[in-house]
């Protein structure tokens, strides 16, 4: 398609000197880019059809970068890159070396932070916001939050925060799925459509200047009317929790009206006190697959865009994950899953189909979700946490205060564990193991493959205490070399050389390889990662070179564990240990981000 508006946009200002009809124009445009683009590469496709036209708005409405705009998760800021300079590098999104799928400082003065993860935007905005204040800086700033983000506690503190100030905040809430303010009956749905009216705002400021200037009783008197007209709303309105926190409500447009949207935005903008808009969007929208699927939408694979994304019919170690529990489920009323808005994403679809009162999903709230699968444990049940590695982060101080100190039995399925790929380095799962393994009383497995990962989760079922189990992106490679036994602390395959390799989860793949190509090898693989076993440290202590390897930050690494053991215990031989070098690992296919780490089963013979 030739995007002949598209490619004239260079930044917001040009968005803003179209007409009407090419506006519309562009939002075509700019969906049918978004397709293709997301086709060829991957990514986050429902939620970023279904914002084309709000962002659109915004930059009409607002001055970016002047008017600090803040898409939170931020897979829903693809339109927002091609309005501000970055089409022609768009073909390249999600690529190595290219365009992120999020918010990126590095690529534009557009995206005042990195938004990866969800639920941060109103901190971070109203922080901006608050900092132009105090250095006298024009402007404001805007946070874009969808309803799934708002299921995030941050969000309610930062809520909880901005309220208490008086000032032009704004928020814009992207409703496309679930209603948050319930408006009801012709009363209301008029007062709606007087109130979302740039006259009826502009008489409202002319009449409270009026009163103000009154002598005497004026200010009484606009105080007066204002608690009248608040005491009327809440009774039209129902009650509003952006009311409650203080912020001034408009709302609910819809949110694929340009017009509509740029109107009440600049409404928002003559508000001297934080101001919530609601905007009502259609997720997927003018995709048919997308908008009669949506979850199935959210983050694909490249794909047919004229037939639409095929089921997988690959097994992956979340499918294993879930199969486990439901098959456990089965036998054990009191096997419970726990997610947070992860349902599909960690194989947990089927459990909550078959045991829909043993399933529990939380929304985007990890630290509840630990302290809560804590309560579920200390309530006699056997619940299991499944949550991907980046997203557990946010959780340290539960694991530590609400599980571990009093050994509280419940295991954590820590998925996407390890390198994800073109998601980047907000979502690479390189940090659990170093603070998972800096807490007492846990206990970490690191399952290679799929036998292994249903032996680990029944095993943790029966032995009580805080475990973890880690585990890859995407399906196992199976040996077709060697017989592993995994059941044991460590496996060991014998070889004939000085040389020990030693490595875990899904890098023992590649060190087989290695393996096979130089036997004289001793290659150990450890199931239990840690604690570390006391029979591997002696077992080690009088060998001449060892090579570590592990997909996770050298710093509070299985590595750094191991040699420490070792040297407490007399080691003299030569110890190196190959992880990440504490560094953020950027977008990449999988296989090339280990080539370049040196944790591939090249780099292993060359060492």
């Amino acid at each position: 398609m030739n995007y002949e508006i598209l490619n004239t946009i260079k930044s917001p200002q040009d968005v803003k000197k179209l007409s009407n009809s090419q506006i519309t124009v562009l939002c075509e445009e700019i969906r049918d880019c978004i397709i293709n683009t997301v086709s060829q590469n991957g990514g986050h496709l429902a939620a970023n059809l279904g914002s084309v036209e709000l962002t659109v708005a915004v930059h009409r409405a607002f001055d970016s970068p002047q008017d600090a705009i803040i898409f939170d998760v931020g897979h829903q800021c693809y339109t927002h890159k091609l309005l501000t300079g970055r089409f022609e590098d768009f073909k390249n999104l999600r690529k190595e070396d290219g365009l992120s799928g999020f918010m990126k400082p590095k690529e534009s003065e557009h995206d005042p932070i990195i938004t990866g993860h969800s639920s941060n935007s109103i901190s971070a905005a109203y922080g901006i916001y608050r900092a132009k204040k105090l250095k006298g800086e024009e402007g404001s700033a805007v946070a874009i939050i969808g309803d799934g983000a708002l299921t995030g506690g941050m969000a309610y503190e930062a809520l909880n925060h901005a309220g208490d100030h008086k000032g032009n905040f704004i928020v814009i809430l992207n409703d496309n799925e679930m209603s948050i303010s319930q408006n009801v009956g012709g009363m209301s749905k008029s007062l709606t459509k007087m109130r979302n009216k740039t006259r009826y705002h502009r008489f409202k400021f002319a009449f409270g200047r009026f009163l103000n200037h009154i002598p005497l009783v004026g200010h009484a008197l606009y105080k007066f009317f204002y608690r009248l007209k608040e005491i009327f709303k809440s009774i039209v309105y129902k009650n509003n929790i952006f009311s409650a926190f203080g912020f001034n409500y408009l709302g609910p447009v819809d949110g694929h009206n340009v017009k509509d949207m740029e109107s009440l935005f600049k409404i928002a903008k003559c508000y001297q006190r934080p101001t919530v808009i609601h905007v009502v969007t259609t997720k997927g929208k003018g995709y048919s697959f997308a908008e009669q699927s949506p979850n199935s939408y959210h983050g694909v694979s490249p794909f047919d865009a004229t037939i639409g994304v095929l089921p997988s019919n690959k097994i992956t170690f979340s499918d294993i994950a879930g199969r486990t529990l439901c098959e456990m489920a089965e036998n054990d009323d009191k096997i419970c899953a726990v997610t947070a808005a992860m349902e599909s994403g960690t194989g947990l679809s089927d459990f909550a189909a078959k045991y829909p009162d043993r399933f529990f999903d939380v929304g985007i709230a990890e630290q509840h979700a630990v302290t809560f699968t804590a309560g579920l444990a200390k309530g006699g049940m056997k619940p299991y946490f499944a949550v991907y590695s980046s997203f557990l982060q946010r959780a340290y101080d539960q694991i530590i205060h609400d599980c571990a100190i009093g050994n509280v039995p419940l295991t954590l399925l820590v998925d996407r564990a390890g390198i994800v790929g073109e998601d980047g380095e907000t979502h690479q799962g390189l940090f659990d193991v170093s603070f998972l393994t800096s807490i007492p009383n846990i206990t970490v497995y690191s399952p290679t493959y799929y036998d292994e990962l249903v032996y680990a989760i029944n095993l943790t079922a029966l032995q009580g205490g805080v475990n973890a189990i880690r585990y890859p992106r995407g399906c196992e490679v199976p040996s077709n070399t060697f017989k592993i036994d995994f059941k044991g602390d460590y496996t060991v395959l014998n070889g004939n050389g000085d040389r020990v390799v030693i490595t875990y989860g899904k890098l023992f793949s590649e060190a087989l390889k290695a393996k096979e190509a130089d036997e004289s090898i001793t290659l150990i693989k450890l199931n239990k990662i840690f604690p570390i076993s006391d029979a591997l440290v002696l077992g080690l202590k009088n060998c001449k070179k060892i090579d570590f390897y592990e997909e996770s930050v050298k710093s509070g690494g299985i590595g750094e564990h191991l040699s420490a053991l070792l040297l407490e215990n007399g080691f003299k031989g030569e110890f190196i240990i190959h992880a990440v070098n504490n560094e953020f690992v950027p977008m990449a296919k999988t296989d090339a981000a280990l080539k370049k780490l040196g944790l591939d089963y090249e780099s292993m013979l060359r060492s």
